[in-house]
């Protein structure tokens, strides 16, 4: 169903209830008894206009095959192996690397977000790849990191890699996530 804005322009009716949260939306949900988020490094900083950054907890090296299936009763994982850094920095060859994230998420059942790789990791040869966050999910959060640049990139600890924006949905989800990925402990990548 669509209707005509004040400017002209048709958009969808169910579209215009859901939104992506600003950062003062954001900020108000981190301070709730049950935050949207929480073991950040800095609100400050990890919070933009639109999203929130979240920053670099560990990285590891993919040293064994995964697989997947339709059901999933046959799905494994790549076998990872974390890397250490030296100081506050890590030297990564061109490759994929899985990353794991700092911060722990609690996405209310009428909230999901999406992630996308910081513009100056793209400005480096670097990129972030990941799925999306279903309405109810609660854990850490793992991507990909994929090093392109072929004179490799230096990561600091604690880095702010990608930026989560939140949407809030049109209704609630009838039922919150039940993947196996919630609530999974660190050191996991």
């Amino acid at each position: 169903m669509f209707r005509e804005g004040k400017t002209g322009t048709a958009h969808s009716v169910a579209a215009s209830r859901g939104a992506v949260l600003s950062a003062s939306e954001i900020q108000a949900l981190v301070r709730t008894d049950q935050p949207l988020l929480e073991q950040f490094v800095e609100l400050e900083t990890q919070l933009q206009p639109n999203g929130f950054d979240l920053t670099l907890e560990q990285v590891a090296r993919f040293v064994g095959a995964g697989r997947i299936d339709f059901s999933n009763a046959e799905r494994r994982l790549a076998e990872t192996v974390p890397l250490q850094f030296e100081g506050d920095w890590l030297f990564l060859e061109p490759g994929a690397y899985k990353v794991q994230f700092h911060e722990l998420l609690h996405l209310p059942r009428d909230i999901i977000a999406l992630g996308a790789p910081r513009t100056s990791l793209l400005r480096s040869g670097v990129t972030v790849e990941t799925g999306f966050w279903d309405a109810g999910f609660e854990g850490l959060s793992e991507a990909l990191l994929v090093i392109f640049n072929t004179a490799g990139f230096y990561l600091k600890r604690e880095a702010r890699l990608m930026q989560l924006v939140f949407l809030k949905l049109s209704e609630p989800a009838s039922s919150g996530y039940r993947g196996v990925y919630a609530a999974e402990p660190r050191g996991t990548a």
